[in-house]
């Protein structure tokens, strides 16, 4: 075997091998699935669903040692393991076979050279140790056994700087000669079945690579030819509907607007779809992905080897042979498995559920089940339709109905779309009720209304989500966009600016009083909050009159009061309606009312704005009388604590007087007349601060109790 420094086959006879070896291979392979009889089942209908999947049915007949081949991509295997459905009346399904999908990393493990962490020339040799191998160099052959590798510090290049060398050790007769590995031509394993095991892990690397799809293989046994159904679910592109929408002349009646609605499908398969009934379903079932074609492996656990002790040598005392025989078979126990706790039980073996594939029957054969337009039993045959297990009768166009608790489009013809190829097909075309309006929002932020229509859902079929482009007497009038319509559902759709109609919108909000009471010894002032928004509108247009829809935003918790009923109404906009005439002016006033609560402290009302309240009729006498007296009590716990207030001033006065005398006599002689006059100053600033502190301190009783009063007062106080 020769590999390059990094580790990659050169070309030479091992790579021939190698080539040899996967062309065996794949020869031995064809040649299985060629030894029976082959057949196809054409795909003849396909369902697809808004949620990213698609659902495939082929029909076709079979009969005893047919099998039937079909290749998904690696990314569809999953799917059709958790979908498969297989029909057969004979119940004669012989088995399901695919390549099994084991882990790359654990494939490569099991060969005897281990290339799942893509180790370097020198990990790769190092790993190799005891096997011989000749490696070439600029200076010779080194032939020997490896001893080891390791890593060098060498200078190199110009710059001298040391760089990391990658060395291999051999054992050679002239003794162990070390190989720097960035030198070597050439390395070559002399152990033929070592060097075939590397061919097959690179060969297993080389197949995971390329290999882009697997094959899944479906044998019938049974006696007789007959019809059978294969299904499955794979992920497909999500289906996407846009309309058109044609206006005619709203003046006649029998001239409605035309709707035509078109399905946007790709076939993304490496499958034609030729003749095939398809459905395009409006629902979005719950689909997830789940790796069931990956080989699993769970760590079980690592019991030590049970061992039994070996019997001891037995010492016997004099007085109680039997105890001391009992004491050593009891440290022989602990002995049996050193270091490892005694085992008491083998663990419970694992019991494995038997495998089988989504509607096998007990006796290897799947149970046929009836679904509409797809089998049924009759006299133990089972009939096929062409509607598959979801179909349904075809019409003109596309026919609307409900599978289950889903709407469905189902094409009336068979369609046909080349793998990798998209195209638009028609599921809608005819009459639709639509009412021409201008509709204008304030929050659009432009000084005209959307020129637009109210859309009634009167086709038959139901309507999903997507693009509608306009024309209005055949000319392209704009696009808008429509959300899901159920039957008869109606819609608004904005398509254009009207250029014709100009549009102003100014707002005010007012507040007032409207009652005061007294509640548990607070001030509830109930107060009216009023919006209001005026809007007007300027039709410039003198042949054509215009139906004005008027969004207005809804505010929470406000109730509307002018106009006192809207044309409709949403969980955010009242929607109001105003005719104008060619060349005329409207106007249209909105009134959103909003009654709340707030609540104030009696104490500190002012008194002024709550007697113009009791002179509009707002607050009671009893109110005024309640408040007024609050306020009087508060009046006199203020007029105490300005007493106290002063007290206090006057206390520090006296206090800093007393510092300046303290100072002034520490200077002066004692037996002065000045002397003796500050002594006497003294004595009667103290008489005057002996009685500041008992007026203060009956004048914070008074305080105390007039708070008290007060608060009880407010406590019980309950006046309408």
């Amino acid at each position: 075997m020769t590999l390059s420094t990094f580790g990659v086959l050169r070309p030479s006879c091992a790579s021939a091998a190698a080539l040899a070896l996967l062309v065996a291979s794949a020869s031995a392979h064809g040649q299985a699935v060629a030894g029976g009889s082959r057949t196809s089942l054409p795909l003849t209908s396909v369902t697809l669903y808004r949620s990213g999947v698609g659902y495939f049915e082929r029909n076709g007949s079979v009969k005893s040692g047919d099998s039937v081949q079909l290749r998904f991509a690696n990314d569809e295997i999953n799917d059709m393991l958790k979908s498969m459905v297989i029909l057969d009346p004979e119940h004669a399904l012989e088995s399901v076979s695919y390549e099994s999908k084991e882990p790359l990393s654990r494939q490569l493990a099991s060969f005897g050279i281990d290339l799942s962490d893509n180790p370097t020339l020198a990990g790769l040799l190092g790993r190799l140790r005891g096997t011989r191998v000749k490696i070439g160099t600029a200076d010779g052959t080194v032939e020997g056994v490896i001893l080891g590798g390791e890593t060098r510090q060498k200078a190199e290049g110009h710059t001298q700087e040391p760089l990391s060398v990658p060395f291999i050790n051999v054992v050679t007769p002239a003794g162990v000669i070390s190989v720097d590995l960035n030198t070597a031509v050439s390395v070559a394993l002399e152990d033929a079945a070592l060097n075939a095991e590397l061919i097959k892990a690179l060969a297993a690397l080389a197949s995971h690579t390329t290999d882009r799809f697997k094959t899944v293989e479906i044998t019938f046994g049974g006696k007789t030819a007959r019809e059978v159904v294969v299904s499955y679910v794979n992920e497909m592109p999500i289906w996407k509907t846009s309309y058109r929408l044609v206006l005619r002349d709203d003046k006649k009646a029998s001239e409605k607007p035309l709707i035509q609605g078109w399905a946007i499908v790709e076939n993304t398969t490496d499958d034609d779809w030729n003749d095939v009934e398809l459905a395009l379903v409006a629902s979005q079932p719950v689909s997830f992905e789940m790796d069931l074609a990956q080989s699993l492996h769970i760590t079980r656990p690592q019991l030590p080897v049970p061992m039994v002790a070996g019997a001891a040598p037995r010492i016997y005392s004099d007085g109680d042979a039997f105890a001391a025989n009992r004491s050593l078979h009891s440290d022989a126990r602990k002995m049996a498995s050193p270091g490892s706790p005694p085992i008491t039980s083998a663990p419970a073996p694992v019991s494995l559920a038997d495998a089988s594939v989504a509607g096998f029957d007990g006796g290897g054969g799947v149970e046929p089940r009836h679904r509409a337009g797809s089998a049924r039993q009759e006299g133990g045959e089972v009939a096929m339709s062409r509607g598959g297990l979801f179909g349904s009768s075809p019409m003109s166009e596309a026919q609307g109905g409900s599978v289950g608790e889903a709407f469905q489009y189902t094409l009336s013809n068979p369609i046909s779309i080349a793998r990798q190829q998209s195209a638009m097909l028609p599921i809608l075309t005819g009459p639709i009720d639509a009412r021409r309006v201008s509709i204008f929002n304030a929050h659009d932020g432009i000084e005209h209304p959307m020129r637009g229509l109210e859309l009634k859902n009167t086709t038959g079929l139901q309507l999903i989500p997507g693009p509608i482009a306009v024309y209005d007497g055949f000319a392209y009038a704009g696009d808008a966009e429509i959300g899901y319509m159920t039957l008869n559902d109606s819609r608004l759709l904005a398509y254009a600016v009207d250029l014709s109609v100009a549009a102003a919108e100014q707002s005010e909000q007012t507040s007032h009083v409207r009652s005061i009471r007294i509640v548990d010894g607070a001030i509830e002032q109930t107060y009216q909050q009023l919006h209001r928004v005026s809007y007007a509108f300027n039709n410039k247009d003198t042949t054509k009159g215009r139906t004005i829809l008027v969004e207005a935003h809804k505010l929470h918790d406000w109730a509307l009061v002018e106009p006192k009923k809207p044309a409709e109404e949403t969980a955010n906009l009242y929607r109001f309606e105003i005719e104008l005439a060619p060349g005329a002016k409207g106007t249209l006033v909105v009134a959103q009312e909003h009654t709340g609560l707030e609540r104030l402290g009696v104490v500190g009302y002012n008194m002024a704005t709550l007697l113009s309240f009791a002179t509009d009729g707002k607050a009671s006498p009893a109110v005024v009388k309640a408040v007024t007296k609050a306020a009087e009590m508060q009046s006199e716990i203020n007029a105490t604590n300005d007493r106290i207030a002063r007290l206090e001033q006057e206390r520090t006065g006296i206090d800093a007087d007393q510092s300046r005398i303290r100072q002034n006599m520490n200077s002066i002689d004692h037996a002065s007349e000045v002397y003796r006059r500050y002594l006497a100053k003294f004595g009667d600033q103290e008489t005057r601060l002996e009685a500041i502190r008992a007026e203060t301190e009956k004048e914070r009783s008074t305080l105390a109790a007039q708070q008290q009063a007060l608060n009880g007062f407010v406590r019980t106080l309950n006046v309408s």
